[in-house]
């Protein structure tokens, strides 16, 4: 049985929250949950968030203990981007792009 949550535009980029989610796969969802909540990052705080509605996911709609469930996959895929431009010397203007994130966790009940 898989239980999946999602975050959608989450305002961080992709490669900093993939840095984090990389520790999660394999790991009990309860003990994940904890050792997030030590991580003194933005991406933990997200990952976390996501983890918990998985879990709450996982309880409240197919009837599973959360406590059981084990962290099958953690996948942060690139979001739209937001395009804005920093003024430079002589008048002129440098792109840069704030990137977003979409989180998925999956949980299943088998490792």
């Amino acid at each position: 049985m898989q239980v999946k949550a999602y975050s959608k535009y989450a305002r961080i980029s992709p490669k900093k929250a993939r840095e984090v989610s990389r520790i999660l796969p394999g790991r009990k969802a309860g003990e994940a949950a904890s050792l997030l909540k030590y991580i003194p990052r933005k991406a933990a705080r997200l990952l976390a968030k996501t983890l918990q509605s998985a879990m709450a996911n996982a309880e409240n709609n197919n009837n599973l203990n959360a406590d059981d469930l084990f962290i099958s996959e953690a996948i942060v895929e690139e979001g739209p981007a937001l395009k804005r431009f920093r003024p430079t010397a002589r008048g002129s203007a440098h792109p840069y792009k704030k990137r977003m994130s979409h989180i998925r966790i999956t949980l299943s009940d088998e490792v």
